[in-house]
């Protein structure tokens, strides 16, 4: 469970506010829009990505305390996935087969169309 930023009592993570101190959470009171803090002597702007490469339009920067923009440069923009399950040659044949389902069905018709007619 979280805590909140500024008495750092426990909160409900969907919380737009903090019950007990009524700090904002969220973004302009919406939950899905989450609100980046930094410690009080800090900046966000000197570990945000968008800073760093010159996109951010916040008006507050470089001195941003709070901001909805944030993204940590030391975390990739888009997460690295894999496009391949590994599971040995059985899996790949699987996984080949489920891809290219109507490829093997129009084959097997039309092996099974040959045999009819020989």
């Amino acid at each position: 469970m979280p805590e909140c930023p500024r008495c750092h009592q426990p909160v409900d993570a969907r919380a737009i506010a903090c019950v007990h101190c009524k700090t904002p959470l969220k973004a302009f009171g919406h939950p899905g829009i989450p609100l980046y803090r930094s410690p009080a002597t800090e900046f966000l702007c000197t570990t945000c990505l968008y800073h760093e490469d010159d996109t951010c339009n916040y008006p507050q920067r470089p001195f941003a305390q709070e901001c909805t923009l944030y993204h940590n440069q030391a975390e990739p923009l888009v997460p690295q996935t894999s496009r391949y399950i590994s599971g040995g040659l059985q899996q790949s044949i699987k996984n080949w087969c489920q891809r290219n389902f109507i490829w093997l069905a129009l084959i097997g018709l039309i092996i099974i169309s040959i045999a009819l007619s020989v």
